[in-house]
């Protein structure tokens, strides 16, 4: 699980309802099996509850990426040098940003994220505990190659992609995500990105699975979400939480499993499903080392460093964008 830059958003009373939401949640149903994109997660109320996901003691990906920033900012900033634009990928809150940004004196701060309203809250509290850094915040979708402010074009570039958000997406779409950075940010560009590392089920699986049930919650919020804004009749105490691990795919696999035959509708559409049926709602690969390392080269970057904690449990990597030839 990973935040996916649809952060925390103002809500507005009667505020259209997003087409593609519709669009997304109305095919998701009709396939078989069933399955949805898992950015669709963050309503207002996923986001909280996401923010609460990161400080559960099962939840290790926040705490330890945290902890390595901590402990080797200061060495990515001797290795990228002064002056680089920091760009960072589906920004979020930006609560892992600082311990960046205050090791490599950045010649400005660019935050990523499609949820607008709360971008410029965000960026505003950073601009704030970073007087004089300038902060161009842009509002867009970085799964698409995204444009960058014109006045900051010749400034060389420091991608950073934290939260293992990369391992929401499948072989096939991660690499050609890593080459949409890669081309948003340019030649001669960097990529600090945090990658989950393969480790014992045990671990894994209450990470995503916690004994408070709060992911649980997150999870079921869909199901909340499609009921109000799509008029949907969904009961959710016929669904329960599910968490899993593939290891044929190396990734938690999170479900909504109906615990018994159900039928209700959405925008006006009717949908059943059997008892031990499943809505597929996200995915989070983990991946080992070389396999770490063979996604990011696949992508177009060549990683120059990589740190993790005693237990190679996380990964942070840098690494460096490989000429638009090779990519």
């Amino acid at each position: 699980m990973a935040h996916y830059g649809l952060a925390k958003k103002t809500e507005v009373p009667d505020a259209p309802i997003d087409p593609a939401f519709r669009e997304d949640m109305l095919a998701g149903f009709s396939a078989m099996p069933k399955a949805t994109p898992a950015r669709w997660f963050y309503d207002q109320r996923g986001s909280e509850l996401f923010e609460d996901i990161t400080r559960l003691p099962e939840y290790y990906p926040t705490r330890i990426e945290t902890q390595l920033l901590e402990a080797h900012c200061a060495q990515v900033g001797q290795i990228v040098g002064k002056g680089r634009a920091v760009v960072e990928f589906g920004a979020g809150s930006a609560a892992k940003t600082p311990h960046l940004l205050r090791q490599i004196d950045p010649a400005a701060y660019i935050p990523i994220d499609i949820s607008g309203d709360f971008l410029r809250e965000s960026s505003a509290v950073l601009a704030q505990a970073f007087p004089g850094l300038p902060v161009r915040p842009v509002e867009a979708d970085f799964l698409r190659p995204v444009h960058l402010p014109k006045e900051l074009s010749d400034i060389p570039r420091l991608g950073f992609f934290p939260g293992s958000t990369i391992g929401n997406f499948d072989a096939y779409a991660a690499v050609d995500l890593l080459r949409s950075l890669h081309r948003s940010l340019g030649e001669g560009a960097m990529l600090l990105i945090g990658i989950d590392r393969i480790k014992d089920v045990s671990v894994l699986v209450p990470a995503y699975d916690d004994a408070a049930g709060v992911t649980a919650q997150f999870n079921l919020n869909l199901l909340a979400r499609i009921n109000r804004e799509l008029d949907g009749t969904i009961p959710l105490d016929a669904f329960r939480h599910l968490a899993v691990w593939n290891d044929d795919h190396a990734r938690i696999e999170m479900h909504l499993e109906a615990v018994r035959d159900v039928a209700f509708s959405i925008d006006g559409n009717s949908f059943s499903m059997r008892a031990g049926e499943t809505i597929h709602t996200e995915n989070s690969h983990k991946y080992g080392l070389r396999d770490a390392r063979l996604l990011l080269r696949a992508g177009g970057w060549n990683p120059i460093n990589e740190w993790t904690d005693a237990d190679d449990m996380f990964s942070l990597f840098l690494a460096e964008a490989q000429p638009e030839k090779m990519v």
